[in-house]
């Protein structure tokens, strides 16, 4: 069975698509972004020895679930900090600071941690959420701010890494971005009305580099991001993935036809 990774922008429907996945392929071992996964960090910690033992003497009341928590790789702790519920001030703002997207690495550094990551992964029956564009492709626009063919570059030499025949690409796409993303800054709302999802997004967009030097402040800007961000990534899949990419239609499409393919 392959590795299959679902990609799309935000409010294209992936956890929607994964979940039905999983019932469909009861046997796949499921990486929902934030978990610990064999390829992406998102939402997770990258420490050092030292790092890793001072948080622990920091934190002692979370050491038992810091350390449930985690992952050793070598020389490296991988924490899914954001499993860990707890009321105890700034302890996620606090491992935030450790993870390596957001412009926290270099270019370089984040290049050899991903690339190695890719290229040491060789089991296959993996379902990932979010773990080949969605948050490095944040990173490289709104970070490290790099030209289109750049991140069509390092997007060439990370597919370089990547066992392909155990690789399967499945992208929801969507003609009508704008219509999508509004219906879902209204359904992500909370119990009073506030747009929560859409003003995370907004702030975001807002204070990152990229968005600094852009001016971003309102609605239309975020869409323009978006609609970048889809563009960019399937010119990737049509220059660099090709045929081990299924492009699906957000919200229109069939469970069924999908896992015969993967079958």
């Amino acid at each position: 069975m392959k590795n299959v990774f679902i990609e799309g922008i935000q409010g294209m429907g992936k956890t929607t698509l994964l979940n039905s996945m999983i019932t469909a392929v009861p046997d796949f071992q499921v990486c929902r972004e934030g978990d610990y996964s064999p390829v992406d960090l998102a939402w997770c910690t990258w420490m050092s020895k030292d790092e890793y033992e001072r948080i622990l003497k920091n934190y002692k009341p979370l050491q038992n679930e810091i350390i449930k928590n985690t992952v050793c790789e070598q020389d490296h702790f991988v924490v899914s900090y954001t499993k860990i519920i707890t009321d105890i001030p700034d302890f996620h703002k606090e491992l935030e600071k450790y993870e390596i997207y957001n412009g926290r690495k270099s270019l370089q550094d984040l290049k050899e941690i991903v690339f190695s990551r890719y290229r040491n992964f060789s089991k296959t029956g993996y379902l990932f959420e979010c773990s080949f564009f969605q948050n490095m492709m944040e990173d490289l626009i709104l970070y490290h701010q790099l030209a289109d063919d750049e991140i069509v570059e390092f997007y060439h030499e990370l597919y370089g890494n990547i066992h392909k025949d155990q690789f399967l690409l499945l992208y929801l796409y969507s003609d009508k971005l704008e219509e999508n993303i509004t219906h879902i800054k209204k359904e992500r709302c909370d119990d009073m009305g506030n747009e929560l999802w859409y003003q995370m997004m907004l702030e975001y967009l807002i204070h990152s580099p990229y968005g600094r030097k852009h001016g971003y402040s309102v609605f239309e800007d975020m869409i323009a991001h978006l609609r970048h961000r889809q563009q960019l990534e399937m010119r990737i899949i049509r220059e660099i993935i090709g045929d081990r990419a299924i492009i699906l239609s957000a919200k229109d499409w069939n469970i069924d036809e999908i896992t015969a393919l993967i079958k």
